[in-house]
């Protein structure tokens, strides 16, 4: 089933991009990760622009965000204060990513740019990963180490002007939350990424909020901060492809639901350590295409 995809000026199999959108829909649902760090290298191997490809998958993003954020928010789990700060500097961090992407997109690097930045980030988060899930399942038999009390980093401290978040049980400086919602908003602009693999931990040991309200904070500040990178990229690179990202959300909904169902069966360490070695695979393979030559070396269109 070819399905012509307007802004990407391709046509691809609608039936692969659901099942693309399937796959991490599946991850996300057995790993409770958003996704969207995997969505943009399958498709970028599939023969989507990287451009469109970020872009696209951010607003699929936003659509995912919504049922979660809901089901915290009738737990009590999102501190709105805390959230709006993050959203602000999310926001500002969106406005800083289009330039970027512009600036990139003018001299032609743009797509260099953002497979760099996949392999940088994949082989981070695989590495990291997979050592903690080998270190979880070395230490399956010994006895369980006390958690050590949360605290928020020193160079929080640092920082002038506190304000209480309550619902956090924080007493911290607001530029703490603002710097980081800023670099999730160039990281979301840039890649077509959430954010939430980066922002969940940094809001955990950075600044040290209490982990009840993390994964619903996270996900009100991933809700606006991609629908503002979405309406930015709608507006100045034209690059969001609705088709695309319609056929994405339609195969990761269905996904979840299922990767939910794995998940309650499963061993959560052989999980991670199988999430490791894919995002692992994902960098080395984005490396290794950054160095061969194109079959095309380069290629004439119209103005």
């Amino acid at each position: 089933m070819d399905v012509y995809l307007p802004v990407a000026n391709l046509a691809v199999n609608g039936l692969v991009i659901v099942l693309l959108g399937a796959v991490t829909g599946i991850l996300s649902g057995i790993f409770g990760v958003g996704g969207g760090f995997l969505t943009t290298p399958l498709m970028i191997f599939y023969g989507i622009p990287p451009t469109v490809a970020a872009a696209s998958t951010a607003t699929t993003i936003t659509g995912a965000s919504v049922s979660g954020l809901f089901a915290y928010s009738r737990r009590n789990g999102v501190d709105y204060q805390m959230g709006a700060v993050l959203v602000a500097g999310g926001i500002v961090g969106t406005l800083i990513g289009t330039g970027l992407f512009n600036l990139l997109q003018s001299i032609g690097q743009i797509d260099t740019v953002i497979n760099v930045l996949y392999v940088v980030m994949l082989g981070s988060i695989g590495s990291v990963m997979g050592r903690e899930s080998l270190q979880s399942l070395r230490a399956k038999g010994g006895a369980p180490k006390r958690a050590a009390k949360r605290r928020h980093h020193p160079l929080v401290s640092s920082l002038p002007m506190r304000w209480r978040f309550y619902r956090s049980g924080l007493y911290i400086s607001p530029f703490a939350p603002l710097i980081l919602g800023v670099a999730i908003g160039i990281l979301t602009t840039l890649m077509g990424v959430g954010g939430g693999f980066i922002l969940v931990p940094a809001m955990l040991y950075i600044l040290g909020m209490s982990a009840s309200v993390v994964v619903g904070t996270s996900l009100f500040q991933i809700l606006f901060t991609t629908m503002a990178a979405t309406m930015m990229h709608s507006l100045t690179t034209h690059a969001v492809d609705i088709v695309l990202a319609g056929l994405l959300l339609l195969g990761s909904v269905t996904g979840a639901q299922v990767g939910a169902k794995i998940a309650v069966t499963a061993k959560p360490e052989i999980l991670r350590l199988l999430l490791a070695a894919i995002v692992l695979v994902l960098a080395l393979a984005m490396a290794f295409q950054l160095g061969v030559r194109p079959r095309e070396i380069y290629s004439v269109m119209p103005l």
